[in-house]
């Protein structure tokens, strides 16, 4: 009798899970069928969801609603903790499975090459998430020293971050976050928040609701300045052609011609103008020297030999992720990206590396929304399974399931389970309950691995 389909995923955020569903809704999966595990170096699964998220974001954690109920499923078992390569390579992962799916994602800063990002003062915009949404491997504290503050991006992350710390602890409380983010809020001085873009407003890559949202508040004033709503050509064909950029612009052109009220906490969005250096004294950020730019006709920009200089105690950088290099995988640095042909890991010479590929960030690039990886995991899974039916998968040597918990538990690795994140989940919600709060996140690793049962 023919053995079910066995397929390891590496990165249990939602780039691997939409894969693993697709697994499950395809003819494979009822005859002979499919077992899948997924490998999580974090305790718990949703990666991005749970650690890139804004706390303040709930609509977007409910994709884990939908995520849950594609783990609930009895082929698909969960390995957290267990970190790629360190606990389990490729070569051990091949032993076990006949297919191999990286979907890792992304979690580091992009650089900038401008002078300045190694004053103190200087940030990078994933450290800062990770600290907030409560990250186990990131310090427990985060100077929040500065009134004035820079957001370098304009992107959905810099608004993110432009609207914790424009926004006060007491707003952020009913959220998730744990005890040590609501005490480093607390102390936080930033009255001002200055967020920069290179380009207009018709090229920003705010989403229309992300940006709308900045203005619920009761204590964020966003300001824009009628100065930087401009377009041209290239700038009015984007707003004709993309709804979204056209409802973005809309908005910050209605902001930009409202009188200036009398919340205290002000953020202030400004275009065309282009960091070129962050300014220091004695090892510290004490301003920001932006080059004013002018729309070509194409909607790119040019400089016009205009600078500025910002008053301002601390810059984050939100440019962009970058994909941490995987080994044992080719790799192109310029994009951080494992080179692949529909989902099909590329090797150097181009001949496809056997039974192994990837989906999500770590094929793509950060770009676009979370749900626009549902479309990267069923190409990646439909010629994963083409392979499988053309024979040109390898035959694994210890395919039976039960010889994955004896590798790691023989490696002494502790790992949590599925049924262990159902442990951990009640634990956070216990902690919330008293306060009225939906759940508390544990942050110490150890703490979520006792919860867990691991």
């Amino acid at each position: 009798m023919p053995r079910p389909l066995r397929v390891a995923i590496v990165g249990a955020g939602p780039a691997g899970i939409y894969a693993a569903d697709a697994l499950l809704k395809s003819e494979t999966a009822a005859d002979p069928g499919v077992s899948i595990d997924l490998f999580e170096r974090m305790p718990a699964p949703f990666g991005l969801i749970r650690y890139g998220v804004a706390p303040d974001h709930p609509r977007i954690k409910g994709i884990i609603t939908a995520l849950h109920q594609v783990l609930d499923k009895p082929q698909i078992r969960l390995f957290g903790n267990v970190d790629y390569p360190r606990d389990i390579n490729l070569d051990d992962l091949r032993a076990f499975y006949d297919a191999v799916i990286f979907s890792t994602g992304a979690m580091a800063d992009r650089d900038m090459s401008i002078p300045g990002l190694d004053l103190d003062g200087s940030y990078g915009a994933a450290d800062f998430v990770s600290w907030y949404d409560g990250h186990p491997d990131v310090p427990r504290t985060w100077p929040l020293e500065a009134e004035k503050v820079a957001v370098l991006g304009v992107g959905n992350v810099a608004l993110d971050v432009a609207r914790v710390l424009a926004k006060t602890a007491d707003e952020l409380l009913p959220t998730e976050i744990p005890q040590n983010v609501y005490d480093g809020l607390k102390a936080n001085k930033a009255l001002e928040v200055h967020v920069f873009g290179r380009r207009g407003p018709a090229q920003a890559k705010f989403s229309p609701m992300e940006l709308r949202e900045l203005d619920h508040s009761p204590n964020i004033e966003v300001i824009v300045d009628p100065e930087d709503i401009d377009y041209d050509a290239g700038s009015i064909e984007t707003r004709r052609g993309n709804k979204q950029a056209d409802m973005v612009a809309k908005t910050l052109e209605n902001w930009a011609i409202r009188d200036v009220g009398d919340r205290p906490h002000k953020l202030f969005l400004h275009f065309f103008e282009s960091p070129v250096e962050i300014l220091g004294e004695n090892g510290k950020v004490v301003g920001l020297r932006t080059e004013r730019t002018a729309l070509d006709g194409t909607g790119n920009v040019k400089g016009t030999g205009e600078f500025k200089d910002w008053d301002v105690q601390s810059v984050y950088r939100a440019v962009g992720y970058l994909s941490e290099k995987l080994p044992k995988l080719p790799w192109d640095l310029e994009s951080g990206t494992v080179p692949d042909e529909g989902g099909r890991v590329i090797e150097e010479s181009g001949a496809h590396l056997t039974s192994t590929y990837v989906t999500g960030w770590i094929r793509r690039g950060p770009v676009g929304l979370i749900g626009h990886t549902k479309g990267d995991a069923n190409e990646t899974v439909a010629n994963l399974l083409d392979d499988h039916a053309n024979g040109r998968l390898h035959a694994p040597s210890a395919p039976d399931p039960e010889a994955v918990y004896a590798f790691l538990s023989g490696r002494g690795v502790r790992f949590t389970t599925w049924d262990g994140w159902y442990k951990l989940d009640a634990a956070e919600r216990a902690l919330g309950e008293p306060h009225g709060r939906a759940r508390v996140k544990l942050v110490e690793r150890e703490d979520m691995l006792r919860e867990s049962g691991a």
